[in-house]
C-alpha cells in the first residue's frame, strides 16, 4: 500500500491570509492539491492540518481524504511529517509526501514516482526537472523509524543525504515541482498561469 501525506498546517505567514483557501481555477488551492492526489494511483491520503485549521477541514469535508490536526504545527513542516507517519499503519509500504501549496503539481508527477518506486525497488524516490529536484517525495518506510530520530532543523533533507545509493531520480517536464506559493507574488503568477492554460 502506498499512502500519501498532504502537509497543510503553515502559518500562511507570507501571504497574511489562510492560502490554501484561496481561489484557484474554479477551485481552491487545497481543493486542487487534494483533487491531484486522490486522482492518481496512491491508495490512501492523508491530510494533515494545524493553523486555521477548522476552516480548511470543512472546506475539504467532502473529499475522499482523512484529516488530522498536527497540535505542534508552529515548529514547523517536518513536525507534520512526523505527526503524519505516526498515524500510518504498518501495512502502508511507502508514503508520498506533498506540499499543499503546489496546485499545478498533475497526477502524473505522482503516477511516476509510483511506477519508478514500483519498477527500480529504490527507497527514496524525487521528480527532477532541469537537474533540480522538487516535490512531492516519495519515501519507502522502511526508513520510518531513521526518520523519527532526525533533527527538526533538517528535516527529509537529512535522509536523502544519507542515502545517495538509494534514491531514484525521476525526470518530468514541468518545472511546477520546484514552486510553491508563499506570498501574493507567488499566488497571483500562478492565477496568471491558470487563466493563460500554462499547465507547465
Amino acid at each position: 500500500m502506498i499512502s500519501a501525506i498532504i502537509l497543510a498546517a503553515g502559518e500562511s505567514k507570507r501571504m497574511g491570509e489562510t492560502k490554501l483557501l484561496l481561489a484557484y481555477g474554479e477551485e481552491t488551492i487545497i481543493d486542487t492539491v487534494i483533487g491531484n492526489v486522490v486522482r492518481s494511483k496512491v491508495d490512501k491520503t492523508l491530510v494533515v492540518l494545524g493553523s486555521d485549521w477548522h476552516k480548511i477541514a470543512e472546506k475539504i469535508r467532502k473529499s475522499q481524504v482523512s484529516v488530522t490536526i498536527n497540535p505542534h504545527y508552529q515548529r514547523g513542516m517536518f513536525s507534520s511529517v512526523l505527526h503524519g507517519l505516526q498515524l500510518l499503519p504498518e501495512s502502508v509500504q511507502a508514503v508520498i509526501i506533498v506540499l499543499a501549496d503546489q496546485p499545478r503539481v498533475p497526477t502524473s508527477v505522482i503516477n511516476s514516482l509510483i511506477r519508478a518506486f514500483k519498477k527500480y525497488r529504490k527507497g527514496i524516490v524525487l521528480p527532477v526537472y532541469k537537474n533540480k529536484r522538487g516535490h512531492p517525495v516519495l519515501i519507502d518506510l522502511k526508513y520510518r523509524q531513521e526518520i523519527k530520530k532526525i533533527s527538526p532543523e533538517k528535516g527529509l533533507r537529512e535522509l536523502i543525504y544519507s542515502h545517495p545509493d538509494d534514491i531514484r531520480e525521476v525526470k518530468v517536464s514541468t518545472p511546477s515541482i520546484l514552486k510553491d506559493i508563499d506570498d501574493r507574488e507567488d499566488y497571483f503568477q500562478e492565477i496568471e498561469k491558470v487563466h493563460l492554460g500554462d499547465k507547465a
